[in-house]
């Protein structure tokens, strides 16, 4: 099944993601790393699935950012445009966790000897030589970035981080956990019934987890609070969590839960 985004008339986007859709390579890749992670390893997915959701949620969150004021890196440190940080956060996405076709053990850093090649042929005819070298770049360390304790020194960097901690509704949480398995890991991730994000009331970006279960809070603790806070966008981000059927909210920001 294709990746499908809003793509608002990005062109260069547009052409990204027809790249990336008609590439047997990248998706040869992603069903070895979910061969690596749901049949030999027998923890949750991390394939074609999770990039469509990842890949779709970084877009949102940039988008917000852009529209409340935050400017993207590529744009303040190279003069590229807003369009090229989205294909950047496309690109990202679609590659961050091609090392667990290698390892699960540090696949951020194993992801990029995958990447790298596939970047290169991507990028042909789409960017000149310097631009597609500064793309590479931005790219590889969004990849690399996003382990939960990284430092992102890019906008773009850290959305991908958090895009991909949000990929934790009805059970898909990114804290691996053995299925089948009674554990505050399988537990807590199938107590996330959705996760919302929206203009923020205070900031640029608000988050809502609606939950049916009190135990839903270990993954906002340990997955998305974390990436969040080791992020480049913790600042313009607020978290609402609510467990469904009470009244009682918690409000979680960059600084206190």
């Amino acid at each position: 099944m294709p990746i499908k985004l809003p793509t608002r008339g990005n062109a260069k986007l547009e052409q990204m993601l027809a790249r990336i859709n008609a590439d047997e390579e990248i998706h040869q890749l992603w069903r070895c790393v979910n061969v690596n992670a749901i049949d030999r390893a027998g923890i949750n997915d991390h394939g074609e699935v999770h990039i469509r959701i990842v890949a779709n949620a970084a877009l949102r969150l940039l988008r917000l950012l852009l529209e409340g004021g935050v400017e993207a890196s590529v744009v303040l440190n190279y003069g590229l445009t807003r369009e090229d940080a989205e294909v950047i956060v496309l690109l990202a996405t679609s590659l961050h966790d091609l090392g667990m076709a290698i390892s699960r053990d540090e696949h951020e850093s194993l992801s990029p000897i995958l990447a790298l090649p596939i970047l290169k042929r991507l990028l042909v005819d789409i960017y000149d030589l310097r631009e597609a070298t500064i793309i590479t770049s931005e790219v590889l360390h969004a990849i690399v970035a996003h382990h939960w304790n990284a430092q992102c020194l890019t906008i773009e960097a850290g959305v991908v981080k958090v895009a991909d901690a949000l990929d934790m509704a009805k059970g898909r949480s990114r804290i691996p956990f053995q299925a089948g398995r009674i554990s505050i890991h399988a537990v807590s991730a199938a107590a996330i019934e959705s996760v919302t994000i929206g203009k923020g009331e205070r900031k640029p970006i608000r988050i809502s987890v609606e939950m049916t279960n009190s135990a839903g809070i270990y993954q906002i603790d340990e997955l998305l609070r974390k990436k969040l806070q080791n992020s480049s966008i913790a600042d313009y981000v607020e978290v609402v969590a609510q467990v469904s059927g009470e009244s009682e909210e918690r409000l979680i920001g960059p600084v206190s839960f």
